[in-house]
């Protein structure tokens, strides 16, 4: 996970800034840096992000600095526990592109919504829908340990040997795929397992990569609990509400531009409040 490093005074004072905004948060300047849009973001999570600056979470800080009028200055961080707190949490950054929001970070109104997905080889499981598909009792399943989908897979039964767990994260230099999603589609493309069971915004674009015809289905049909469908927002610090709105702004101006990019990264989109698909705006169809 991201490494530790020495930013007692720094920390400190955030904390200090914290407690105070509690009692007179609207009477506080927000400690945010004007002058250049700071993101933190992951430097090897295609598709969401990488040093090259090719992710569509790059794509989407680039648009939000483009309207803000400010040039754009990463601090880079691998993704896992720690990953806020280290960054966001210590004003390393002042954004992150992708959240859900939590004990350090405060949400943005979110710019899109998505499902987990399967994902199979074309042709072999014409018509899946669900995971409770008969035809997948007797097939192999990759998930990431932890995730909802993984939690249901096991309450439909489908664990133990046709079930293969993948850890969240992955360590070390010597690893063969970049994430832990890359590594369950690359199985799947070498027919190590039948079945790959993802989040949908890494599923759509590796199974394009993959070299092997693919089809991934998002699961809009499952029962509300785990939920397999999530809102995804940008994120900023607590009681940092001037900067939260200002993001709002630029994502409901430049909301087409954002859906544009997702669309080209295969980026399953819902509607705001059901679970179907979101039929592309004419501003945003990729050509």
């Amino acid at each position: 996970m991201p490494r530790s490093y020495s930013f007692i005074v720094v920390v400190a004072l955030l904390l200090v800034a914290a407690g105070a905004r509690d009692a007179r948060a609207q009477h506080l300047p927000d400690l945010v840096t004007t002058d250049v849009l700071r993101v933190c973001s992951d430097p090897g999570n295609m598709p969401f992000s990488q040093r090259k600056g090719d992710g569509f979470e790059n794509r989407i800080a680039q648009i939000v600095a483009d309207e803000l009028k400010v040039k754009l200055r990463y601090y880079w961080l691998t993704q896992g526990p720690g990953f806020v707190r280290n960054t966001l949490g210590t004003g390393l950054c002042d954004l992150i592109i992708g959240t859900s929001g939590g004990e350090v970070v405060q949400a943005t109104n979110p710019y899109y919504r998505s499902a987990y997905a399967v994902v199979t080889r074309k042709g072999e499981i014409d018509g899946l829908k669900g995971l409770d598909d008969p035809r997948l009792k007797d097939k192999k399943i990759g998930s990431i340990a932890g995730t909802p989908p993984f939690a249901r897979l096991t309450e439909l039964g489908l664990a133990g040997e046709r079930l293969t767990p993948y850890p969240p994260y992955l360590f070390g230099e010597d690893r063969k795929h970049q994430t832990v999603a890359a590594s369950v589609i690359a199985d799947l493309a070498e027919k190590k397992i039948d079945v790959a069971v993802l989040w949908g915004p890494a599923a759509g674009w590796l199974a394009r990569q993959s070299g092997v015809p693919m089809e991934v289905v998002p699961l809009l049909n499952e029962p509300g609990r785990p939920a397999l469908t999530f809102r995804v927002s940008m994120g900023v610090r607590h009681g940092e509400d001037d900067w939260k709105r200002k993001i709002n702004a630029v994502q409901r101006k430049r909301k087409d531009d954002i859906e544009k990019v997702l669309r080209e990264y295969d980026v399953p989109l819902l509607v705001e409040e059901e679970n179907k698909l979101l039929e592309p705006s004419a501003d945003a169809k990729t050509p």
